[in-house]
């Protein structure tokens, strides 16, 4: 993600920007006639002690500011946020935990679900108490759990009763786009924390289904911190351990997710790992995506170079009569 960008909140206004080659060719339309016009005049002389030393001026300086004027004036209408990357005093975060049947796997004591719930608690413990806090839970559907609300003892009671999903498949996507969605309307930092062993199996023959998702979170300026939990070759924890089949673990899509939305990826194969992999993420929650709506700006702007150019037209491109 971008530490500075820019988006629209009206952006069919931006459909606006096609006038200002309009705005050009007529400038110098205008021009052409009014130059045709000055050659009627006999005494040159006379005009250029009265103009300066360039009878006819292109006003170049003029079709600028009209330019900047009209580019203000559209960008305004759009509704132009600038977002930025600084220090924040608050987050609102979505914790979403995945309940697929390989987050059994007994690779952490007592598993992986059991292991990823007590530390999602802590952390809740530990936040700041005007955050407010969202759960889903995922495998191959998502489920809102809890909507983003500042309650921690209903927060954390929730986790606690988060429990292995009997609907096949893990949608990493599908989580990263209904935790966005929750975050959609807060105004403080907007972050996600994504439990998970990264084995993405719904979506599997859908190209680039993660990939969507994390686009989706990126455009909305939410930050996605990953944590990988157990071992790459852990028992897949609800077939008998004599099968021999491990809990697929892929560390390459939690990275992915991480980077693209400019959170950090945690490998946590420990209970210690894993409270240290929150620890971190409550330090880098210090930092989010801060907005600034420039429309009042840019009106002001605008208006002032329309002040400017108004005097500029009254002495230097008066107009001879």
């Amino acid at each position: 993600m971008a530490l500075v960008d820019m988006t629209f909140e009206n952006p069919v206004y931006l459909w606006y920007l096609l006038s200002i080659p309009l705005l050009v060719y007529t400038h110098f339309y205008f021009f052409k006639h009014s130059k045709l016009k000055a050659v009627k005049f006999a005494n040159f002389e006379a005009l250029k002690r009265v103009t300066g030393e360039k009878l006819i001026t292109k006003n170049i300086i003029l079709l600028v500011l009209r330019v900047f004027v009209l580019l203000c004036i559209i960008f305004a209408a759009s509704g132009a946020v600038l977002w930025y990357e600084g220090g924040v005093s608050e987050n609102d975060f979505v914790i979403a935990i995945d309940t697929s049947a390989s987050m059994a796997a007994k690779d952490m004591a007592p598993s992986r679900i059991e292991a990823a719930k007590k530390a999602a608690v802590e952390f809740v413990d530990n936040l700041d108490s005007r955050s407010s806090i969202g759960v889903v839970s995922f495998s191959g559907v998502t489920f809102i759990d809890s909507v983003l609300i500042n309650n921690k003892e209903s927060v954390k009671k929730t986790i606690e009763n988060i429990e292995i999903s009997r609907t096949g498949g893990t949608d990493i996507a599908g989580a990263i786009i209904t935790s966005t969605n929750l975050l959609l309307n807060s105004d403080k930092g907007k972050t996600i924390i994504l439990i998970t062993d990264g084995s993405n199996t719904v979506g599997a023959f859908i190209e680039d289904s993660v990939r969507n998702g994390v686009e989706y979170a990126a455009l909305n300026h939410v930050v996605v911190h990953t944590i990988g939990v157990g071992s790459e070759s852990g028992p897949i924890g609800y077939l008998p351990e004599y099968y021999n089949i491990s809990a697929v673990y892929n560390e390459n899509t939690l990275k992915l997710i991480s980077n693209t939305t400019g959170g950090y990826y945690f490998k946590a194969m420990s209970e210690e790992e894993l409270a240290q992999a929150y620890k971190e993420i409550g330090r880098a929650s210090k930092k989010g995506f801060i907005p600034v709506r420039l429309s009042y700006g840019l009106m002001l702007i605008a208006l002032m170079l329309l002040f400017f150019e108004w005097g500029l037209i009254s002495t230097r491109f008066r107009r001879i009569p």
